[in-house]
């Protein structure tokens, strides 16, 4: 009997299942051709699904809406796009279109929300919520947003300090400027490091409040925020860190009348194999159900939920499509699929933080099958994918290299994050500009010379590469 890939996908997973399926033969994503863009365009080619955002964002939206309902929880719904997650034009357009509320994290972003404001996008009641160490630029920038009348701009206290570098420009204010306040968790035990860098520590919250913001009309308290970098898991740590976090919200909010918002950072995961199985519902539920207990007994009102949702909205709308160049059996157990580009440079995160993609062929599915290693063409060691760093077994079809069509074989769900982390067209993570380069060399008396070789790039250049006019 012949074990052809279809065979072992078949009898490994559900299949055909959400987003993938044969059709001729070949894979089709969310029921587009995948070799119909490979004979129109060639290999190697990123593509972004736009649909699949809305998809993510309705689903969301309405188990959060069905567990506030089934919970009687008095407070309200707000999904938030994390801007850094993808930062291209299209993707922050589709996903405004679903009526979300956006997370920045940078100084350019704020940039971003002024070209997206201009071109008719958003408008001035569109909640945003600024993350992130807040640098001159930055700070500046969001206190205009507040004076230019973007009534929902909330600035979140990722330090002490920020609140005292804001009273500087305190002149400069006519408007109310609404903060939020992000808890310090603590970190995984198998971290480097015990607590996060990120926010103000939970015992010095309740204090700060009530020395630096009450009985200053010039703040208002909005907003709890916090954390969890591994997202929301269904596991004691996770758990652990949230009811800390709403246990503060309600101690609070006892003391500060105008709170009313608990922002659950930290986002959902997305499927990076085919046998990805997470209860969003379930989730969802105990999230909603647990807010609203621990409320009750501090008999506190339920405040309105905020998700910060990046790579849960974009993540599953991404693919990269690549052709196999050339075999090669390098010993008796180890072969090699030799692609046409660099994994390092097109998918980042999965030599730098070992990160799952689906990987799939697009033909070639009555094929037998092999366990392979997978090779980009740079020069660098790490420029691999396998089943050792990945944990898991690696295999596709089995092709001769004499046949007329050569394998393709495509990443699935990498819409989130890989762009930006490898410098596509020189934009970069969360908008931070690459900074400038000195040269320094000696003249012939042996006296340095330095000189500028490149400034940092400028918000014009970064938002064009992004297409934003």
């Amino acid at each position: 009997m012949k074990n052809t890939y279809f065979d072992l996908i078949d009898q490994s997973y559900h299949f055909p299942q959400d987003g993938f399926d044969l059709r001729d033969g070949y894979l089709t994503f969310h029921g587009l051709s995948i070799q119909y863009l490979i004979e129109k365009y060639g290999t190697p080619f990123k593509l972004l699904y736009l649909p699949r955002i809305g998809d993510q964002i309705k689903r969301a939206r309405n188990l959060f809406n069905r567990a506030i309902k089934k919970n009687q929880y008095q407070g309200k719904y707000n999904y938030c796009y994390c801007t850094k997650c993808c930062h291209f034009s299209h993707v922050l357009k589709t996903a405004l279109k679903e009526k979300v509320h956006l997370e920045t994290s940078s100084s350019f972003d704020i940039d971003l929300v002024f070209k997206l404001y201009n071109e008719g996008e958003l408008s001035k009641k569109t909640i945003i919520i600024h993350n992130g160490y807040k640098t001159e630029d930055y700070l500046q920038k969001i206190i205009r947003l507040n004076e230019e009348g973007f009534k929902n701009s909330i600035l979140i206290l990722d330090s002490i300090t920020e609140l005292d570098r804001i009273k500087k420009y305190i002149g400069q204010l006519k408007k109310v400027l609404k903060i939020g306040i992000r808890m310090a968790i603590d970190e995984e035990p198998q971290s480097s490091y015990y607590t996060s860098r990120l926010g103000i520590a939970p015992s010095k919250i309740l204090d700060f409040y009530e020395k630096e913001i009450k009985g200053d009309d010039r703040f208002s308290l909005k907003m709890m925020h916090f954390f969890v970098d591994s997202g929301i898991k269904d596991n004691m740590y996770y758990w652990g860190e949230f009811r800390k976090a709403v246990q503060l919200y309600c101690e609070l909010k006892n003391i500060c009348p105008d709170l009313k918002a608990l922002n659950l950072g930290g986002g959902f995961p997305i499927r990076n194999n085919l046998g990805f199985n997470y209860d969003f519902e379930n989730i969802i539920n105990e999230i909603v159900g647990n807010i609203k207990d621990i409320c009750s007994q501090s008999n506190v009102m339920e405040p309105d939920i905020f998700t910060e949702f990046g790579k849960y909205t974009v993540g599953e709308s991404g693919a990269i499509i690549f052709s196999v160049l050339e075999q090669k059996q390098q010993n008796e157990s180890e072969k090699w699929y030799m692609v046409d580009n660099s994994l390092m440079n097109t998918i980042p995160d999965a030599w730098s933080i070992f990160e799952k993609f689906i990987l799939l062929p697009i033909n070639k599915w009555t094929n037998e099958y092999e366990k392979v290693n997978i090779g980009g063409i740079s020069c660098d060691h790490s420029d691999y994918y396998n089943s050792e760093d990945m944990n898991q077994q690696l295999f596709l079809p089995k092709y001769d290299s004499e046949e007329k069509e050569p394998l393709y074989i495509g990443f699935f769900h990498t819409g989130a994050y890989q762009d930006s982390i490898s410098g596509y067209g020189g934009i970069k993570h969360c908008l931070i500009p690459a900074p400038k380069m000195i040269i320094v060399d000696k003249d012939k008396k042996g006296n340095f010379v330095d000189t500028v070789y490149r400034n940092e790039q400028t918000v014009d250049e970064m938002l064009s590469i992004l297409g934003y006019k």
